[in-house]
């Protein structure tokens, strides 16, 4: 009778049929929809999905496409990815295959604009990410230009340009603000320059104006909808403040006063319990508590930490700890206590300009200015990254995806699509 250990298939057949079942339990895990900034719930994560067993030692190029350039983060919805970009001195919208990076429509309109010297090293491509609802896609350029497409052959359903409006309709390092929509009929956004401006709630359907509010200008940080307090709300930095705006209404609940050098507040709120997390340039993290006062909404400092700001980036929650990417050090992971401000770790020094932050479990996916995407667990008693892999040849300031295929990269002009690679057999 022959032994158990006569039937073992080769090894090298082993090893591969091993790296197969590992890259299929990878390919049904990826991600839902990933509509907006940030994803579907605008806090960076992948939801309905486990992290794979284990993590693909490298990636392959599965298709890439030359989209033009900018910092505007693809969305995806289904089976397409929706992508904003500039060449020349117009500005892009395409819709692409997630399968294969057809083109399966493209518009184009112009959008003149001269990038603030202090910003060159950005360029003149827009910098906010689409927000996809149904059969809308509405798009908001460098120049503040607002748009409304059909996602199914790209026709413009509606635009707002406001020239006639604002003397200067985009901040001074141009519009990063990433529009918002609420109850599936509106869509929000902040529009204009440095010294005249609105956040405004347009009815998705038709752009008409429901309601706007003008007590100060935009800045680059992107709304969120929190409920604070007991009462739903928007959280929007503008130049000046922090804000709680009445989603109904345009009415504004409370403020905290809140400005950075160079007047670029950027960081994306997040709320963790009843605490709402800021940070800026070199303005240190901190954390407030909405409370009530008769009919009155009060915010209060809860903790303050001054040890680390966040300048480009937007942390994210998971397993309790804040994790984020510190501008000290030329670039640092954190992870903090949310409700305390105390710090839990900080990594090596000079990780990079930025890094977008996704969360996939209890992991952390960090994509680089170097085109670096780092995995680490944050409950972890020091940063110990799991894995890194370079996805791009160029640098990558844009949120990446974690896709129904595999995961889409914009870098400084190409849309790609990375997938597992098979290792190969001996």
């Amino acid at each position: 009778m022959r032994s158990r250990d006569s039937f073992k298939l080769p090894r090298s057949i082993r090893l591969a049929t091993i790296t197969l079942i590992g890259i299929l339990c990878v390919s049904v895990a990826w991600g839902q929809d990933w509509p907006q900034w940030r994803g579907p719930q605008r806090d960076g994560h992948v939801l309905g999905i486990s992290p794979p067993a284990s993590w693909p030692q490298s990636w392959k190029l599965a298709w890439q496409l030359e989209v033009g350039e900018g910092h505007s983060s693809p969305v995806v919805a289904g089976d397409t990815v929706y992508i904003l970009s500039r060449e020349g001195e117009e500005e892009v919208v395409r819709a692409v295959a997630l399968a294969d990076g057809k083109v399966l429509w493209c518009q184009k309109y112009p959008a003149p604009y001269e990038v603030n010297p202090a910003a060159h090293a950005h360029g003149k491509g827009p910098k906010s990410t689409p927000v996809v609802y149904q059969d809308k896609l509405v798009t908001l350029g460098i120049s503040g230009i607002l748009s409304c497409w059909s996602t199914s052959r790209g026709e413009q359903q509606w635009q707002h340009t406001f020239q006639n409006r604002f003397r200067e309709t985009s901040p001074d390092f141009g519009t990063a603000t990433s529009p918002i929509v609420l109850d599936g009929d509106k869509v929000l956004a902040f529009v204009g320059g440095p010294d005249s401006g609105a956040f405004a709630a347009w009815e998705l359907a038709t752009g008409k104006t429901v309601w706007e509010w003008t007590g100060d200008t935009p800045a680059y940080s992107s709304p969120i909808l929190a409920r604070l307090a007991g009462k739903s709300q928007i959280v929007i930095q503008s130049r000046r403040f922090t804000s709680g705006v009445d989603p109904k209404s345009g009415q504004v609940l409370w403020q905290i006063p809140f400005t950075t050098q160079y007047d670029v507040n950027i960081v994306t709120p997040v709320v963790w319990k009843d605490l709402l997390i800021l940070s800026g340039f070199r303005r240190g993290t901190s954390a407030y508590r909405i409370v009530t006062e008769g009919d009155k909404f009060v915010p209060q400092l809860a903790w303050q930490n001054k040890e680390v700001s966040m300048y480009m980036n937007s942390p994210v929650l998971v397993g309790g700890r804040l994790v984020g990417f510190a501008q000290e050090q030329r670039g640092q992971f954190f992870a903090m206590d949310p409700d305390s401000g105390k710090i839990f770790w900080r990594s090596e020094p000079r990780q990079g300009e930025n890094a977008a932050l996704l969360v996939l479990g209890e992991f952390v996916l960090a994509l680089t200015t170097g085109s670096e995407l780092v995995v680490f667990n944050p409950s972890a008693d020091t940063f110990q990254p799991l894995a890194r892999w370079k996805v791009a040849n160029t640098p990558t300031w844009a949120h990446p995806v974690w896709s129904s295929r595999g995961l889409v990269v914009k870098d400084a002009r190409h849309l790609s699509l990375w997938v597992p690679a098979l290792a190969s057999a001996e």
